[in-house]
This record gives structure tokens, sequence and C-alpha cells, in this order.
């Protein structure tokens, strides 16, 4: 069929790209780290799916929504309904993003097919204004938005099976590389434990299966074990620390308190930790005794040594 052919294109496309994507990861994950955020904007099919990327962080990363935002061209009507005459206007890209507070600490990503589109033209020239970090996700290299952008990147997925229907190719590639940003980003964070969800909200019956069975493949406990460390948690990351270093809820949460919540680096840190704790013991154990404080010699009755006898 010619559509899964050309389908086939796309993911090449984007490991074409991955250098430049790898940048924009690191700037994320940096912003992410020093309490910035992650804003996407875009227009029609580019606008819904950094919104369907966004909206997916909270319940996956456990995460607050603030942290990763979708701004929209049209506003919340034109995730279900079409809006794109409103994607002419670069001045209410800039409006719409000026409204999030944009400062230095966020970074914001432009997602647009064509490259051209004025709503996220003027949204990522008023981020630069602001000090923000601006990322462009565009299918045109040649996209005069480039000049607004400090990390372009452009998968170049050819002529569309329907012409001009950037819902496409293009929409799969965009789809491919946003999960790419915000989800390398968490993992740099953190948020993820090898490949489980260690920060999954487990607001349902299967949701709080799925954070059991993961706690006992990350861990090797039993169902009572793991049932037992949730409940006294109230979370699967804090568990997981209790589980993996047998560390009370008190002691697993101060650790990862100091490693601001990052899991790798409380296991690290409380292996560190422990590794200290049992060079301290063997050295104690192996070091000389001082002279006069060994054990004490025991007389053999009637053997006293001279001069030691009752005074007479």
């Amino acid at each position: 069929m010619v559509m899964n052919r050309e389908d086939r294109l796309v993911p090449r496309a984007v490991a074409r790209e991955l250098a430049p994507i790898t940048r924009a990861v690191e700037l994320v994950a940096k912003a992410l780290a020093n309490g910035g955020r992650l804003i996407y904007i875009g227009a029609g099919t580019s606008g819904r799916l950094a919104a369907l990327d966004a909206a997916e962080c909270p319940p996956t990363f456990g995460v607050p929504p603030r942290l990763v935002q979708a701004v929209v061209a049209g506003g919340r009507r034109a995730l279900t309904q079409a809006a794109e005459g409103v994607e002419d206007s670069a001045s209410q890209g800039a409006r719409d993003l000026a409204a999030r507070k944009i400062g230095a600490r966020d970074v914001v990503v432009g997602v647009t097919a064509s490259g051209g589109t004025p709503y996220v033209l003027g949204a990522l020239r008023f981020a630069r204004k602001r000090g923000a970090q601006t990322v462009l996700l565009t299918s045109n290299r040649n996209s005069p938005a480039r000049r607004a952008a400090h990390i372009t990147i452009a998968p170049h997925t050819g002529p569309e099976v329907i012409a001009g229907s950037t819902r496409m190719k293009a929409g799969t590639a965009q789809k491919l590389v946003l999960n790419m940003l915000s989800t390398a980003a968490m993992i740099r964070l953190g948020r993820v434990y090898n490949n489980w969800m260690v920060d999954l909200s487990m607001t349902n019956a299967k949701l709080r299966s799925r954070g059991l069975r993961i706690l006992r493949e990350a861990t090797g406990a039993s169902a009572a074990e793991a049932k037992r460390a949730l409940a006294q948690s109230g979370g699967l990351r804090l568990a997981l620390m209790m589980l993996k270093t047998g560390a009370s809820v008190s002691e697993a949460r101060r650790t990862l308190q100091r490693t601001g919540g990052n899991l790798w680096q409380a296991l690290a840190a409380h292996s560190g930790a422990s590794v200290k704790e049992a060079r301290a013991k063997r050295a104690v154990k192996s070091a000389p005794r001082k002279p006069g404080l060994g054990k004490p010699v025991l007389e053999k009755p009637g053997l006293r040594k001279p001069g030691l006898g009752k005074r007479s």
C-alpha cells in the first residue's frame, strides 16, 4: 500500500535529526531541573499533537501539569474543531505566549510542519526576547522561523500521499520527536527507573495493578512486600527506594530529598554510604590494638610475682 510505504520513510527522517534532538533534550532537561518549564506552541495538527504530548506527562511521569504545557492557536476549542484561521496572526502567538509568563528559565518549542506559520513564528520571536531558549520542530529545513530558534529539528519526510496534508508523514514525524523530547528529558531527571514508570499516577484499578507489578519486577519483592511498601510510602518512587535499600520511609524520603527526587542518584548515594560504612567497620576490626588495651593475662594460682603479696 502506498501510504504504508511512505510511512516507512518517517523513522529514517527522524533518525537523521538525532543530533539536534539530543541537544534539545539536554536543553529541556536542564531547564526543568532549574525550575523552568517546557512550553509547546503550534496550530492545527501540530498544536494538537503538542497538546497530546503535554497532557500525557503528568500521568506518566508524575509531574505537575504546569511543567509541560501546550499553547494551541484558537485555544481549547481548536483541540476538537478546526480553527486554522487563527494561525495567520503572529501577534496573537506572542500574546498567547505572554499569558504564560514566559521567562529565561523556560524552553519554548514551536511546532509547525511548513515552518512558516505566523502564529508560531511570532511566539518564538517573543520567547527569545524574554530570554527563553527556543526550539523549532518543522519539516522545512529552510523555514524562516529558523532565525528565531536556538535549535532546529527538521526531519525531511518528503511529499505527502495527499498533497499538502501534513497531518500524515509530517505529523507522524512530529509525534515521534515530541515523544523523544519529553521522555528523554524525564529519564535524565530520574523520572524513569530502567524502563519502569516509577512516578505513574495510580488513579484507577488498572494503574494500581500496573504499579504493583512495576514494584515487583523492579525490586524482586513479593506481592505482599510490594503492597506493604506502597501502603507505607503512598507512592511508587518512595516504595521502590525502600525495597531496593531496606531503608525506612523516613530514611528513604530524606535520601530522595537530598538528590532532588532523582531516584538513580538517591540509590547511588545510599549505595555509597553503605560502602563507606562497611569500610569503616572493617578498618576498626583490622586496626592494631594499643599496648595495654588487649585482653588481661590471667595468673595461675600460687604463682604471684614477688612484691605483689599482702603487706605485713
